[in-house]
């Protein structure tokens, strides 16, 4: 298989771990029991995703690296997830701004993958797309909820949806390794998703009484480029407590 497919497999798994990871950081600290059960179990369905490509990915690479090595063994630079997964929790709020943003897009962008040419893509994108659709439900109700709820709720959630909107840009930004596997049937131009993830989006903030933002804030040239192993120093944070007892004890099993 190609190159491309790899590096395809890479994003979507790295981007599924590293929201994981951000996620479970709320883990003893939600605001209500009931959310915090809510993000861990979002967090263990996006781990279970991030096994099922990176687990791809190894068997496409064929250098004996399996999921765990991927995850555990690989340097900020070799990972090529979007930035906008990366960024800090800050309050529930941003949280749940972060999440909104990206699971109207994986949702859009499994639902086109549910018809790819590659028949492991197809199984994993099935598969992803029954949890991430209760993903998208349920972020999008809190959107609606903390916009449409107290005067404070209403500010915090406007600040929180403007400061991720500058990072969205990057998921609907199509390079090689999306133009080749496009034309090979396999994946979908990201630019194409834009209308019907813009539609969709609009409705819930509209809903939420929140203004949605001008599309030409969405694309900062600043916030791009994690695709391509170009990170902020977050995810240096991030995986250095994620990957210490590996690297402490390599090789280590249960």
């Amino acid at each position: 298989m190609s190159q491309e497919l790899f590096n395809y497999a890479l994003r979507l798994g790295d981007s599924a771990m590293v929201l994981s990871q951000r996620l479970c950081e709320w883990t003893g600290h939600g605001p209500a029991l009931e959310e915090e059960l809510a993000t861990a179990n979002t967090a263990l369905d996006l781990i279970g995703q991030a096994r099922m490509w990176l687990t791809f990915a190894g068997e496409i690479e064929g250098k004996g690296r399996d999921e765990d090595a991927l995850a555990y063994l690989r340097d900020t630079h070799d990972y090529f997830n979007y930035l906008i997964v990366e960024r800090p929790n800050g309050h529930y709020g941003d949280t749940m701004a972060r999440q909104f943003l990206f699971d109207v897009w994986h949702y859009f962008l499994l639902r086109r993958l549910t018809q790819s040419s590659n028949e492991r893509v197809q199984e994993i994108a099935v598969k992803s797309l029954k949890e991430v659709t209760y993903h998208v439900r349920r972020s999008m109700d809190l959107i609606v909820r903390l916009g449409d709820g107290t005067e404070q709720s209403h500010a915090r959630m406007q600040e929180s949806i403007n400061d991720a909107w500058k990072h969205v840009g990057e998921l609907f930004l199509d390079d090689e390794v999306t133009r080749v596997l496009h034309e090979q049937g396999i994946a979908t131009l990201h630019a194409s998703l834009w209308d019907e993830w813009f539609e969709q989006v609009s409705e819930v903030l509209t809903e939420a009484t929140l203004t949605i933002p001008a599309k030409e804030d969405a694309f900062h040239k600043a916030h791009r480029g994690g695709t391509h192993g170009h990170h902020t120093e977050a995810l240096g944070f991030l995986l250095a407590e994620m990957q210490v007892l590996q690297r402490t004890y390599p090789g280590a099993t249960w």
